[in-house]
Formats: C-alpha cells, structure tokens, sequence
C-alpha cells in the first residue's frame, strides 16, 4: 500500500483537493438536455438472434409407436378374420 501511495498521491490522502478541484475543470464532451416540458423518449432498438436451427421430428417417438401398436392390432385382427373364414370354407 504505501508503494502504490508513493507512486500515486492520490491513495495516500494526500493532495486530495487538488485531485478533486482538477476533476472539475474537466468538462464532459457531451451536454445532457432533459426537456422541460412534454414526455420524455427512449428509443430502444430490438436486434435480431441468430440461432442454430432446431430440426424437428414429423412425427413424435409417441406417435410412431401409437402407430406400430395400431398396425399390429390391425393385422392380428385380419389375421384372425382369414382364420374364420377358412374355418366357414371347411366346414361347409
């Protein structure tokens, strides 16, 4: 600490008016005007977000497997009604 307050005043206490009296000779570059009268703006400008696209299924994994299981009822009923059928050409 004293190392860097020797090599800048302004840690060590010392000089502090003038730091601060030197701090308000600088004038800021730009001047802030606030109206006095009527709303006051504030333009917020919305950018756009580039992504990875996200590829989706056409189907979900539940569907496809609603469909499997649907298709496989279907066949064994059919299966079952071939069954029959040969049943009724035998016996008749």
């Amino acid at each position: 600490m004293l190392k860097a307050a020797a090599k800048r005043p302004e840690l060590s206490g010392e000089n502090t008016v003038s730091n601060n009296s030197n701090m308000a000779e600088v004038k800021p570059v730009f001047r802030e005007v606030l109206p006095k009268q009527g709303p006051l703006f504030v333009e917020d400008i919305t950018t756009m977000v580039l992504c990875k696209p996200k590829l989706l299924p056409l189907k979900s994994l539940t569907l496809e497997k609603l469909e499997k299981m649907h298709q496989a009822a279907q066949d064994t009923i059919r299966q079952q009604e071939m069954a029959e059928k040969n049943q009724r050409q035998i016996t008749h």
